[in-house]
């Protein structure tokens, strides 16, 4: 028959039935506390991402400042040291000069990188709190679907 619906044993089921009724009950109301973990997920990832963002925004624009500022002033610069530097010195060739200026510079360069860096990292931490309640929920609607349908230890007879 048209309202009728076969369960596991070739058992008939009316599709009116309180057994139907609780199947479909269940399925509605898995399926709203899937949307409502789902719902606080996006949201614990929006609050983590800006956390982050505020974490992250002064160490990625030093970072962003330091960089475009050596790829600005660096040529110039360490060609007018050098020059200075081999005058002063009264070097005979002017590539030791050349060569001392580049060392310094990638000693400082080395020390802006290593300050930056770590604070840098350190933001990235915000997103752990959204990476572990999604591994809990997760998990949650694993144990859901494994145990649907089994009766509960308290009840078996």
């Amino acid at each position: 028959m048209a309202d009728q619906a076969t369960v596991n044993r070739g058992a008939k089921v009316r599709i009116n039935s309180p057994l139907a009724e609780g199947v479909i009950g269940n399925l509605a109301e898995f399926a709203g506390d899937v949307s409502t973990l789902a719902e606080l997920q996006a949201k614990l990832a929006l609050s983590d991402l800006k956390t982050l963002i505020g974490r992250a925004i002064l160490p990625a624009a030093l970072l962003g400042l330091g960089v475009l500022l050596l790829l600005a002033a660096l040529p110039v610069v360490l060609i007018g040291a050098s020059e200075l530097l081999a005058s002063a010195l009264n070097l005979k060739y002017r590539g030791w000069a050349y060569l001392m200026v580049a060392g310094a510079s990638l000693v400082l360069t080395a020390v802006l990188l290593l300050l930056s860096w770590p604070r840098l990292l350190a933001s990235l931490e915000a997103l752990a709190h959204t990476r572990e309640e999604l591994a809990r929920n997760v998990a949650w609607v694993r144990t859901v679907l494994v145990n649907s349908g089994r009766t509960p230890p308290h009840q078996r007879k």
